[in-house]
């Protein structure tokens, strides 16, 4: 089984940095040697390339609003139906240049993407736009970083086991 955590945000944003956030704290944590954490910041196309490089489940951070009290940490998992239904639920991932949505149908135009894919969002509280730098996390946001950081570390190990779990079975039968 392998990994990647990609964390997305622009650092100019204000709380769309919070993916940027979350890659800096889990640099500082021991993560199994399965999982890579890459800070793709708002490079969509190194994201897209990595998507191509056979890891079997991908782990987004990003701020994505979807209507919670600002800091809420939520995860979700991203099927193909999801594109529309995020649509639906009016749930916004490209806030800040970088659509990961567009990131993922380009890596499955391509050939390939993870068999799952999960999203670690934040529910930002200030964003900037293109015509104004904010610079720094709101205080709200900030204190939801390592919450952040702690829902990806039970996704991997979630995965992990559920990987270990499918190998037992499989070297039973």
């Amino acid at each position: 089984m392998r990994i990647l955590v990609a964390c997305i945000g622009n650092i100019f944003h204000g709380d769309d940095a919070f993916g940027v956030e979350v890659a800096s704290r889990l640099a500082r944590r021991s993560l199994p040697e399965e999982v890579r954490v890459v800070d793709f910041g708002i490079r969509g196309f190194d994201l897209t390339y990595a998507l191509l490089d056979g890891y079997d489940a991908t782990i987004m951070v990003d701020a994505a609003a979807a209507g919670r009290p600002p800091g809420s940490i939520y995860t979700m998992e991203i099927g193909p139906n999801t594109p529309s239904a995020m649509d639906e639920q009016r749930i916004d991932v490209a806030t800040h240049g970088m659509n990961p949505m567009r990131v993922l149908q380009m890596a499955q135009a391509m050939g390939g993407c993870p068999r799952r894919i999960l999203l670690v969002g934040c529910q930002p509280e200030t964003l900037g736009t293109d015509e104004e730098v904010m610079m720094g996390l709101s205080d709200t946001v900030a204190a939801a970083v390592d919450r952040g950081a702690d829902a990806v570390e039970g996704l991997v190990a979630k995965l992990l086991e559920e990987s270990r779990t499918a190998s037992d079975a499989g070297a039973a039968a």
